[in-house]
């Protein structure tokens, strides 16, 4: 596990298991160096019959000499010998670990990973992987929303999906910069903060507002004294899922129907609210009123809300409204509704 990633072309502070192997290796290679230096000059060869003198002396397999060695050659191979048996062996044995284990393999995954991050534009942010943060990500998955998870503990993952964690994501602490740095912050259109701490998601969003002023911000918040915090440190929306439950769970005692009802577009049924913008809406859809766009019989979709750019949202709105620039559609209808009406009213397809 990666205790902590630098924003300093892919450089890490490893953690012991990643420092032994990388450990072992520079300690065979530097004993190569050696080798290839001491046969230089004790015995006067070039690089190349230096270089084979130490590869045949490590391997011990055992071939002829380039040349006859002088008896200060022989003490100097003899202890290389010794020293490269212990040293060949410690290489040999962790190289071996890793192969067996998997870790060389799952280091290209996470640089793979990594990589493809460093590709990522307008995408989600996700600090904490936990029950809200999962939940968010299979909502962002279903959506075709480009994100990216960041999880100090690598258990939480392995608890969620395995080994299987098909999905760009970062172990390290979304409360460092050079963590949401890596993360793409300066290239996000959002950011969504599930921390268990307050504390944290206030930090979180604090240095995500300072890294890129434009981002919006959606954060987790538990306790209504730590609402004021979150608004002033940068946030533009908080979610307390305690007061939703309980509201839902009410709600389901008071208004039954209503309540099966928002289950039915909670995003996971057949019907699935949606909006669109109109800078999603193809020319020749722009500046008509809602009559003349005749959503309902081209599509079957129908239009639950009007966002004005001035008066803000409008509940049924009247057919005679323009849809201008600035505009928002908020659609209910079913997933095959949905996309036909994106396909002839829209870029989205």
């Amino acid at each position: 596990m990666l205790l902590r990633i630098l924003h300093l072309d892919w450089i890490y502070e490893i953690d012991k298991k990643h420092y032994n192997l990388f450990f072992a290796t520079g300690l065979f290679f530097g004993s190569i160096m050696f080798g290839i230096t001491g046969f230089m000059l004790i015995e006067n060869y070039n690089f190349v019959d230096a270089f084979y003198m130490t590869v045949i002396t490590v391997a011990t397999v055992g071939f002829t000499e380039v040349n006859p060695l002088s008896e200060k050659g022989k003490i100097f191979t003899s202890i290389f010998i010794i020293f490269n048996l212990g040293f060949f062996a410690i290489f040999a044995s962790i190289l071996t670990r890793y192969i067996l284990e998997g870790e060389i393999n799952k280091i290209f995954s996470n640089y793979r990973l990594l990589k493809s991050v460093k590709k990522m534009e307008n995408h989600v942010i996700v600090c904490g992987y936990g029950r809200n943060g999962h939940k968010a990500c299979e909502e962002l998955r279903n959506k075709r929303v480009p994100f990216v998870v960041i999880e100090r503990d690598i258990q939480i993952f392995n608890e969620m999906y395995g080994e299987r964690k098909d999905f760009p994501h970062i172990e390290g602490d979304a409360t460092q910069d050079e963590v949401l740095k890596v993360a793409g912050i300066d290239r996000a259109r959002a950011l969504i903060t599930t921390l268990p701490k307050d504390s944290d998601n206030v930090f979180v969003t604090l240095t995500a507002r300072t890294l890129n002023p434009k981002i919006m911000i959606v954060s987790r918040v538990n306790q209504s004294s730590s609402e004021n915090k979150l608004i002033r440190a940068g946030a533009n929306r908080l979610v307390n899922p305690d007061f939703i439950g309980g509201t839902y769970m009410a709600n389901l005692i008071t208004k039954p129907h209503v309540a099966e009802f928002l289950d039915m577009i909670d995003g996971a049924g057949e019907l699935q609210l949606d909006e669109f913008c109109y800078e999603d809406f193809k020319e020749e859809y722009r500046e008509q009123t809602i009559r003349d766009l005749d959503v309902r019989n081209k599509t079957g979709v129908t239009i639950m809300g009007f966002k004005d750019n001035v008066k803000g949202f409008i509940i049924n709105p009247n057919p005679n409204m323009v849809f201008g620039e600035g505009d928002v559609l908020i659609l209910l209808g079913t997933v095959e509704q949905i996309k036909t009406f994106a396909k002839v009213y829209t870029h989205k397809n």
